[in-house]
C-alpha cells in the first residue's frame, strides 16, 4: 500500500497509539453488549435455545459481510474506510436492546455482526501495516487493547446491570461515546491507500490448505471464547442461581485476563515460543473448562472463565502471523484463517445453545473444554518461521536465549 510518507518514528509511534486505541473501542462496544444479554433475552422472552440462535447472527452478519471491507479499503483508503466503518460498529450497539421478539432481535444482531466484521478486518489490515512498519510485532498488544475495551465495556455494563437500568438508555450512551472516541482515535492511524492500477480484492477467496489446520486451531481458540463472552453470565445466573450484577461480573473476569495475557503476549512468546506458548495456554484454558463444568459455586465458575480467557488470549493473534507466513498467498491465507475462525464465531452461540437446550449449560461447558484441549494437541501447526525485513529467518517457535 502507499500513501503516508512521514514515516519517522514518531509518526510511526503515534500510530501505533491511535491503531491500538481504535482495538480498544472496537473492544468496547462487545463488552457493553455481552454484560446486557441477560437483560436482553428477558426483553425479547426468549429460551436458551432461541437466545442461541439468535447470538449465532453476528458471527454470521460477519462472515457475509467481511469481504466487504477489503474493496470499501480499496476504494477509499484505510483511514477514511475504518472511520466509517468504526462508526457504523459503534452505533449498532443501540440496535439489539430494541428488539421485542426473537425475529428483530435476529435483524438487529445480523446488522450488529456485519458491520463488527467489516471494522474488525479494516483495523486488523492496518495494524498489520502499522507491524510492518514498524519491524517488530505489536498484534498481540494490539489483540490486548481490544480485551482492554471489552474489560472497560464489560465493568460499565456490570455497573449498569447491577444498578438496574435498562439496556437500552445504557446502549444508546454508550454508542454515542464510543463513536466519538473512535473518530478520535482514527484521525492519528496511517493514511494508506493502495497503489495505482492495483487490482481490487476478490468478494470472496478460498483459503489455501496451508491456512486449514491452523484455522483449525483458531477455531478452537475463538469457539472457547464466544462461548465464554457470551453465555458466561447466563451460566452464573441458570446453573448457579446468582443475580445480575455479579453473572455480569464474571464476564468482567473472562475479558481482564484476556486483556493481561494479550498485553504481555508478544514478550510471552519471544521468550518461549509460539507452540509452547499455546500448549501452557490450552492447559490453563482446559482446567479453567474444568472448574467451570465442576463449580458449585459462583467463585469457583467466575475463576474458571478467567483461566478459560487467559489460556486462549494470544492463540488468534499467533493463527494470523503464522497465516501471514504459510504460503506465497499472505493475504489469502489471513482472509482464510479469518473465515474459519469467524465460522467457529458463528457456530459456537447456537451451539452451546443447544446443547444446553437438549441437556444443559453445564454440558454445553464440558464441550468448550474438550476444545480447549485440542489447543494442546494441535499447537504444533503453529510453528513458523518468518523472514524479517534485513534480516535471516527466525523460528518463533524457539526461545529467544537459544536461537541459533
Amino acid at each position: 500500500m502507499t500513501g503516508e510518507t512521514d514515516l519517522s518514528p514518531a509518526r510511526l509511534r503515534h500510530a501505533r497509539f491511535a491503531i491500538a486505541a481504535v482495538f480498544c473501542t472496537h473492544g468496547a462496544v462487545t463488552g457493553s453488549f455481552a454484560t446486557r444479554i441477560p437483560w436482553i433475552q428477558d426483553h425479547a422472552q426468549l429460551g436458551a435455545g432461541t437466545l442461541g440462535l439468535a447470538l449465532a447472527f453476528p458471527a454470521l452478519g460477519a462472515a457475509i459481510a467481511m469481504p466487504l471491507a477489503g474493496r470499501i479499503n480499496h476504494r477509499f483508503g484505510a483511514r477514511r474506510a475504518l472511520r466509517g466503518l468504526l462508526a457504523l460498529w459503534t452505533l449498532s450497539l443501540i440496535l439489539p436492546s430494541l428488539a421485542p421478539n426473537l425475529a428483530t432481535l435476529c435483524f438487529a444482531l445480523f446488522v450488529y455482526g456485519a458491520t463488527a466484521g467489516m471494522a474488525d478486518v479494516a483495523m486488523n489490515a492496518l495494524g498489520v501495516e502499522t507491524e510492518n512498519r514498524l519491524g517488530r510485532s505489536i498484534m498481540s498488544s494490539l489483540h490486548g487493547m481490544w480485551s482492554v475495551g471489552a474489560l472497560i465495556g464489560s465493568a460499565a455494563g456490570t455497573v449498569a446491570a447491577h444498578a438496574g437500568a435498562d439496556a437500552r438508555l445504557h446502549h444508546l450512551v454508550a454508542a454515542l461515546a464510543l463513536t466519538a472516541a473512535g473518530l478520535v482515535a482514527v484521525r492519528g492511524v496511517l493514511d494508506l491507500r493502495s497503489a495505482a492500477g492495483a487490482e481490487a480484492p476478490p468478494h470472496f477467496a478460498l483459503p489455501p490448505k496451508s491456512a486449514l489446520l491452523i484455522g483449525a486451531i483458531g477455531f478452537c481458540a475463538v469457539f472457547a471464547e464466544g462461548a465464554s463472552m457470551d453465555w458466561s453470565a447466563v451460566y452464573l445466573r441458570d446453573v448457579l442461581d446468582t443475580d445480575a450484577g455479579l453473572a455480569a461480573a464474571c464476564t468482567t473476569a473472562f475479558a481482564l485476563t484476556m486483556a493481561l495475557a494479550r498485553l504481555v503476549g508478544d514478550r510471552v512468546v519471544d521468550r518461549f515460543g509460539a507452540v509452547p506458548t499455546v500448549r501452557a495456554g490450552g492447559l490453563l484454558a482446559t482446567a479453567g473448562g474444568v472448574l467451570v463444568v465442576a463449580a458449585g459455586n459462583p467463585g469457583v465458575a467466575i475463576v474458571g472463565f478467567g483461566l478459560i480467557g487467559l489460556g486462549i488470549a494470544v492463540v488468534v493473534p499467533l493463527a494470523f502471523a503464522a497465516a501471514a507466513r504459510s504460503g506465497p498467498a499472505p493475504a489469502q491465507a489471513i482472509a482464510g484463517v479469518a473465515t474459519i475462525t469467524y465460522t467457529s464465531g458463528l457456530i459456537a452461540p447456537s451451539a452451546i445453545g443447544a446443547v444446553a437446550d437438549a441437556t444443559s449449560l453445564v454440558v454445553s461447558f464440558g464441550l468448550v473444554t474438550l476444545l480447549a484441549f485440542a489447543l494442546v494437541a494441535g499447537a504444533a501447526v503453529l510453528r513458523q518461521k518468518p523472514v524479517a525485513a534485513g534480516a535471516a529467518p527466525v523460528d518463533r517457535d524457539e526461545p529467544a536465549g537459544i536461537r541459533p
